[in-house]
């Protein structure tokens, strides 16, 4: 082999070895499509076998969009497997059914079915991990795409030399190491050239109708024109990104077990710990939780993440959906992370009516109702589990029960009554939820939407006496 084909050998296999990617006698699982980057990749690995013990299996995938075209490479690359002495598993998916079945665009259609595919393999193989051939070319216009959707620090990265990636839904997990990340595309095409290897030229990478391409043929020339170095450019920052994100990262996990748990199902984060975090820890706790949760962080971008952030602020019984039905809620000083479809209730069962102690402390099942009467108004906080009143206006005897049909009160701020079942719509109050909200009420009047709203006439006024200050708390 000449001296240059040496080099780029060599620069892969360094590659290999400085990140880890394999380990001696691994099985391995190769993609090839039959372009040039995954059969410069696929004849670097071959003579690389028998020095580091892997066992090789290519696995070629048609998506069935190029019809004669995509047979052709399949063909290819079954030649390929043979002259080279290696086993291969070659099949046909149909990606434009799968995208009128599942939506979205063709290309995340193809990636959903190619990884499934790829996933298949290794496990009935027994392979360890899959090999890709993506290049250079490929690590930066994976930045410029993540740039031109909004990306956090995270995308900034680019592509990683290893990476984990949930294939079908929630089925189980694929390794995928890319060794030719410091290659350029043009390396491999010399290599494949001189090695006499004829690889495929696949015609859709000429389509604008894919972001990728425009990126590559139409918006990164531009870029050259403004920085003729504008590829080196961007590969520096994708690595500084990775080495800020690694380092927030760690913390973000050295923290967990201070700021969140979880139990069936559902996340639950300290509210008043995670705002005391600089909000670049806060976003990365997010992340965290949404990991832990669903097992990737597909399709949540960086704008869900602020939004998370920003719902700090938010009172109780306000929530947030996010993709993939995530939810995102509030509930006596924590936030409650879910992937059920309907959150989960926050709010303990509450049967039958019972009274309440003024002043004093009662005990109902899930709560403790603390009463206390003040001569001066004292905050009531913003979590909305604490109240005050017109003493004289709401008198001492009180129950605590749930709605029935027919309940009517007067939203504070509001002129007249209004059905509780329309107030409960109107503040997005979770259908599942609404019949363990409790309710004060006094002989005459519902005189507390625990958690929401308390009755106009009963407020405090210039004109109060004494005021009656109402405080929930959920029991253990």
């Amino acid at each position: 082999m000449a001296k240059k084909e040496q080099s780029l050998g060599q620069r892969v296999v360094r590659s290999i070895q400085e990140y880890g990617l394999v380990s001696a006698g691994e099985r391995l699982v190769v993609a090839v499509s039959g372009g040039a980057d995954s059969v410069c990749l696929l004849h670097i690995l071959t003579q690389w076998q028998k020095e580091s013990g892997v066992k090789l299996h290519i696995a070629h995938l048609n998506h069935q969009l190029r019809g004669a075209e995509a047979d052709s490479d399949a063909g290819y690359v079954s030649d390929l497997a043979c002259h080279l002495g290696l086993p291969a598993t070659i099949e046909r998916r149909d990606v434009a059914a799968h995208r009128d079945q599942k939506g979205g665009s063709l290309e995340e259609a193809a990636r959903e079915v190619r990884y499934s595919f790829l996933a298949e393999v290794a496990k009935a193989t027994g392979a360890s991990k899959v090999m890709v051939g993506h290049t250079r070319d490929d690590h930066i216009e994976t930045i410029v795409m993540h740039l031109l959707r909004g990306t956090g620090i995270a995308g900034l990265r680019g592509l990683q030399p290893r990476s984990l990636l949930q294939f079908g839904k929630g089925k189980g997990w694929l390794e995928v190491v890319r060794p030719l990340l410091e290659v350029t595309r043009q390396e491999t095409l010399d290599y494949c050239q001189r090695h006499q290897l004829k690889p495929r030229s696949d015609s859709s990478n000429e389509s604008p109708s894919f972001l990728r391409n425009r990126v590559r043929l139409e918006l990164l020339p531009v870029l050259k024109n403004y920085n003729p170095s504008i590829d080196k450019a961007l590969v520096r920052l994708a690595a500084i990104a990775g080495d800020d994100v690694s380092f927030i990262e760690e913390q973000a996990s050295r923290l967990w077990n201070e700021v969140a748990g979880e139990e069936d199902g559902a996340i639950y984060l300290d509210m008043n710990k995670i705002a005391s975090l600089q909000r670049a820890m806060q976003r990365q706790i997010f992340r965290l939780a949404v990991a832990r949760l669903r097992g990737s962080l597909k399709d949540v971008e960086a704008d869900h993440i602020e939004a998370m952030v920003d719902f700090l602020s938010r009172p109780a019984g306000k929530r947030l959906c996010l993709p993939d039905g995530l939810t995102l809620f509030t509930e006596y000083g924590r936030l409650v992370l879910t992937s059920a479809r309907s959150p989960l209730c926050p709010l303990p069962p509450l049967e039958g009516v019972f009274n309440l102690d003024v002043p004093g402390e009662t005990i109902l099942p899930g709560w403790q109702v603390k009463a206390d009467i003040l001569r001066e108004p004292v905050d009531d906080g913003e979590d909305g589990f604490a109240a005050s009143f017109d003493l004289d206006k709401v008198g001492r005897e009180l129950v605590v029960r749930r709605r029935k049909p027919g309940d009517r009160f007067q939203p504070l701020g509001m002129d007249n009554t209004k059905k509780l079942q329309d107030f409960m719509v109107d503040a997005r109050i979770p259908r599942s939820w609404r019949g363990r909200v409790p309710l004060v009420c006094s002989a005459e009047q519902i005189l507390w939407v625990v958690g929401w709203r308390i009755d106009d006439r009963v407020k405090v006024t210039e004109a109060t006496r004494k005021i009656l200050r109402l405080e929930f708390e959920r029991l253990a």
